[in-house]
């Protein structure tokens, strides 16, 4: 199980393509820096090969304006939450 750390804007498709790819049943995708504007409605499309095995990092959502904007669907962690998730996956890997 692997833990892939985005952090493209949805703006780059060839980014989420790859890491589509790449993802096995099991992994999660956690979404920092700019990759968190792939939460907005109507960019979602780029998260679809990921249902329900996406989260965002709350304070890159804030730090950009969108932690009102994201949907409730959308698993939201803190930064004690994305240690956990580096504690619950045994491998990361990271998309720029």
């Amino acid at each position: 199980m692997i833990l892939h750390l985005i952090n493209r804007a949805p703006q780059h498709p060839a980014v989420y393509q790859a890491l589509a790819e790449s993802f096995s049943k099991g992994d999660h995708v956690l979404l920092i820096e700019d990759a968190c504007y792939a939460a907005l409605p109507g960019r979602q499309d780029v998260l679809a090969p990921f249902a329900g095995a996406v989260s965002a990092l709350e304070e890159d959502l804030v730090s950009r304006g969108l932690r009102k904007r994201v949907g409730d669907s959308l698993e939201v962690v803190d930064m004690a939450g994305f240690v956990s998730l580096t504690e619950l996956y045994s491998r990361s890997l990271s998309w720029f």
